[in-house]
């Protein structure tokens, strides 16, 4: 019979897109008093030209997104916690009609893979509690990151996969030091 053992903390990121520079501000400022200060991100790009304008009507216009790292590793069983947690400042900033203002979609790193949790539920997707589920969305292999037939595109994008390899290495030093 195997041990039981703590889970081995992992490296929170936040995918953010948003429209107006105002909010993400004010969600930034929440986010580093609960998470604790950020320590690397990806350069911002137009989530809506490079990928998909879904978003651009609930947002307001150009969907911009950024990918951050939070400098304080967290436990992985807290992935529903903190998704409900996002989900809560979403709906404080979304309008009378229930369109949000900021998508915020945390995500877990550890040396082997990176999981993002989500509300929607299908085959590929592992219930958690509280009706969220996790979805494995890349794995690290050979030097580097790799996809599944589900991977979000943008997460495919040469931008987040070297954003992704150095937040994996900070991760390395920090799991090291930890230890």
């Amino acid at each position: 019979m195997g041990k039981i053992k703590e889970f081995e903390k992992e490296k929170l990121i936040m995918g953010i897109i948003y429209h107006d520079e105002e909010i993400y501000e004010k969600v930034m400022k929440i986010l580093e008093e609960k998470f604790g200060r950020t320590d690397d991100r990806c350069e911002e790009f137009s989530f809506s030209k490079e990928f998909s304008t879904y978003y651009d009507g609930e947002l307001g216009g150009e969907g911009r997104r950024i990918i951050l790292s939070f400098e304080n590793t967290v436990d992985p069983a807290l992935q529903s916690e903190i998704k409900q947690y996002t989900n809560s400042i979403e709906a404080r900033f979304s309008d009378a009609d229930g369109n949000r203002k900021i998508n915020l979609d945390p995500g877990f790193m550890n040396h082997g893979r990176v999981m993002l949790p989500t509300t929607k539920p299908t085959g590929f997707r592992i219930p958690l509690s509280n009706g969220i589920n996790t979805e494995l969305t890349l794995f690290f292999a050979r030097g580097s990151w790799h996809k599944f037939p589900w991977t979000y595109r943008d997460y495919q994008s040469e931008r987040v996969q070297q954003f992704l390899l150095r937040v994996r290495k900070k991760y390395l030093h920090q799991r090291k030091d930890e230890n």
